[in-house]
């Protein structure tokens, strides 16, 4: 086996962000309403990109169970949402749209956060307006929101403090199922102002109301929907919302969930037949994993994160 030199094992292999920008997101949503995957880890954003969709979603609630085994209550650091952006930025070429909840803070806070994320490989940044002691899923009872003044000032010093024009700035709102709905307008119209790129209506109760919110913000600026399972809002498809005036779709713990029912059925196989050969036919085999890794087993040293091997180093 070989030994590492440095003093700490990280936790990414080093190199350059390949995901693109912002401008690519702003294009995109030019000519299609796009789709947009969460991705619960690198390989799956991997095969997001190669299916085709239009852009990666970071999604908090993803990160924290899939990654961290955790509620989505704001239990992550900022440090380690950066560094799981980074992992991302490195492993595909489209966009990537960044979960940050409530920005970790103040408008201070928020503006270090964009910075790091946009550092990180971050084509968009999404900020909520719930209150952080009280976080959770925006699918959930119970949640409370700020003043809308305290969200404008985060969205103003999220502007303000992007290195890259072009990093898209998405206001979330979770009002509606707090004041309800024309709270919810209300707060978006003051997003808008205070100059977010994107509005992004969380929790939306009926196909009524996405169409209601699609109409009062028609050619004022790109609504984002959440299509997430098993939550509040009915699933709409994106040719739909792109009629009810949307002009972006998440879908943000889907292939998670998929994931981890396909795991619980294979995992009760093994133990009723003892073996995993019946689920063969199920699996991603071995050539199908190297091609999305770009790998090449007979040269590997050709692949871009491939490391030379240090003539102090032990090679086996």
């Amino acid at each position: 086996m070989a030994t590492r030199t440095s003093a700490e094992p990280r936790p990414a292999p080093d190199g350059a962000a390949t995901a693109a920008t912002g401008a690519a997101l702003r294009r995109g949503i030019e000519t299609e309403t796009l789709g947009i995957v969460g991705a619960p880890f690198a390989l799956a954003a991997k095969l997001v990109e190669s299916a085709g969709f239009d852009a990666i979603y970071l999604s908090g609630a993803a990160f924290s169970a899939g990654t961290l085994g955790v509620p989505d209550i704001g239990l992550f650091t900022r440090d380690q949402l950066v560094e799981q952006t980074r992992i991302l930025a490195r492993a595909v070429t489209i966009p990537i749209v960044v979960d940050a909840d409530t920005g970790f803070g103040g408008p201070d806070e928020v503006a270090t956060t964009v910075r790091l994320l946009e550092e990180a490989g971050a084509a968009a940044i999404q900020l909520e307006d719930q209150r952080g002691a009280d976080k959770r899923c925006g699918h959930l009872a119970g949640k409370q929101v700020v003043d809308p003044a305290e969200m404008c000032a985060k969205i103003a010093a999220a502007v303000a403090s992007r290195r890259d024009p072009d990093t898209v700035i998405i206001g979330r709102c979770d009002s509606r199922s707090v004041h309800g709905f024309d709270d919810c307008v209300s707060r978006l119209r003051a997003y808008r102002d205070a100059g977010a790129d994107w509005l992004f209506p969380e929790a939306l109760a009926s196909r009524d109301e996405f169409a209601r919110v699609g109409h009062q913000f028609a050619g004022s600026l790109p609504l984002l929907a959440n299509m997430t399972e098993f939550g509040t809002s009915p699933l709409i498809s994106i040719p739909d919302l792109a009629d009810l005036g949307f002009t972006a779709v998440l879908y943000p713990v889907t292939l998670m969930r998929l994931a981890m029912k396909a795991m619980e059925a294979g995992l009760a196989i093994i133990l009723a037949e003892g073996s995993q050969e019946s689920l063969l036919d199920l699996m991603q085999t071995r050539e199908e994993l190297y091609g999305l890794l770009d790998y090449d087993p007979t040269h590997p040293e050709r692949h871009r994160f491939a490391r030379p091997v240090s003539p102090q180093e032990p090679t086996s």
